[in-house]
């Protein structure tokens, strides 16, 4: 019999309910090849976040088709950053956030996750209770995904699988405090959400589901709700500041711990809130917002009202030739499918590099949502609305780490001229 990872059989690898993680992007291609040979219950990923339900035998056709998309997703797995990115720093910053995602089998399917945001909070504070939350939202990748391949493990995420996949309407109930989750079929509970009157509370979520399968964002859901793992916005930009930083041999962390007075055996990146990146900090600079003025490594960073910085995000790439810059965040309030840590995109006209950020001419292409459906919406329609909310008084700003400066422009910051 032929074996797949760790030496286990491939064909039981497909066809079982256990989640494996995928540990390298050729591991990935074998075990999508051998879910396709394993018949009725093997899956293999399409284009984007969809997975293919297999209810029948494929037809020879069908078979060669998914073949395609199975090599198509490996072969994409196995692309080098270096070849997309060249070897300065828009290719540290990508490495860094690829570490964000890893692939594994859930009941038969190929199936790519992120790491969810980790509320600072938010939630805690309009229900009124301590929600715990593993690491503070800091913790590194792989400590992170250590966590979930135990989650994802659990006789707790079959049980959950099997409810997700049963052929029955339903409610998932999650509940942060208890780190739980139950369901109801209550035909009560189901009307309202059918009418858009969502009965969930912030630390008590609400789903839908048909019972027909198991998505991307149900996993999202259990990772986010019973796992409780994540990084907030700044835990995720510090992440990616620090492989910058350790690619010139810069330890951020003990450099954090010296700049805030911590002491030496603290955890640095539990002093890195998002108000960590006010400009009236002084490990940093702000940075006008024009565009032939950003580089990679920048953090734009997004106020409220009253001047606060409540959020933030960071450029990895500017091309002035094409017109776009990629920023990377980790917040939850995105369409479903972009939750946690994802890229973003804004786009302007590559003939006027000297437009800032604020110009309402720039397409941003982020759009925003709230975390589950049926919550209350996000104020704002996109992060170009968000960016420019607040006009003179409290405008979000584009501010970069001092300690950092020289280096970036060493390692190179492939920006070019338009």
């Amino acid at each position: 019999m032929r074996r797949g990872l760790g030496g286990r059989p491939l064909r039981a690898l497909a066809a079982g309910r256990s989640v494996w993680a995928v540990r390298s992007a050729w591991a990935a291609l074998a075990l999508a090849l051998a879910c396709l040979a394993a018949g009725p219950a093997a899956a293999a990923p399409g284009e984007g976040d969809s997975l293919f339900p297999v209810q029948r035998p494929l037809t020879g056709a069908e078979r060669s088709e998914r073949r395609g998309h199975a090599e198509s997703y490996g072969l994409a797995a196995l692309s080098r950053v270096s070849r997309e990115w060249g070897s300065g720093v828009p290719a540290i910053l990508e490495e860094a956030f690829r570490r964000c995602f890893r692939t594994y089998v859930v009941d038969g399917r190929l199936v790519t996750l992120r790491i969810p945001f980790a509320e600072n909070n938010e939630r805690s504070e309009l229900a009124g209770v301590d929600l715990s939350l593993s690491g503070g939202g800091k913790a590194d990748p792989e400590a992170q995904w250590g966590e979930a391949d135990a989650f994802l493990a659990s006789g707790d995420f079959a049980s959950y699988v099997a409810a997700l996949t049963d052929g029955r309407e339903k409610a998932i109930i999650f509940d942060l405090e208890k780190r739980s989750w139950t369901t109801s079929s209550d035909w009560f509970y189901l009307a309202r959400m059918k009418s858009g009157l969502y009965p969930g509370m912030p630390h008590k979520p609400f789903v839908l589901v048909k019972g027909e399968a198991v998505g991307i964002s149900d996993v999202y859901n259990y990772l986010y709700c019973v796992g409780r793992i994540g990084m907030d916005c700044a835990g995720f930009v510090w992440s990616e500041l620090k492989a910058v930083a350790a690619r010139g041999g810069i330890d951020l962390d003990k450099a954090v711990r010296r700049s805030v007075g911590a002491p030496k055996a603290s955890a640095s990146a539990l002093f890195v809130g998002a108000g960590y990146f006010d400009p009236a900090n002084r490990d940093l600079e702000e940075v006008e917002d024009r565009i032939s003025n950003l580089r990679p490594g920048d953090v734009i960073a997004f106020r409220t009202d009253d001047g606060e910085v409540v959020h933030s995000a960071i450029i990895q790439s500017v091309d002035l030739k094409a017109g776009k810059i990629r920023y990377l965040q980790s917040t939850d309030e995105a369409p479903q499918e972009q939750r946690g840590v994802h890229d973003s995109v804004i786009e302007f006209d590559p003939r006027r590099p000297s437009a800032s950020l604020k110009d309402p001419s720039l397409l941003w292409r982020q759009l925003r949502a709230s975390a589950f459906l049926g919550e209350a919406e996000s104020n704002w329609h996109d992060d170009g609305e968000r960016y420019r909310a607040h006009g003179d008084k409290y405008p979000s700003v584009v501010v970069r780490l001092r300690l950092l400066r020289d280096l970036i422009l060493r390692l190179g910051t492939g920006v070019g001229e338009p």
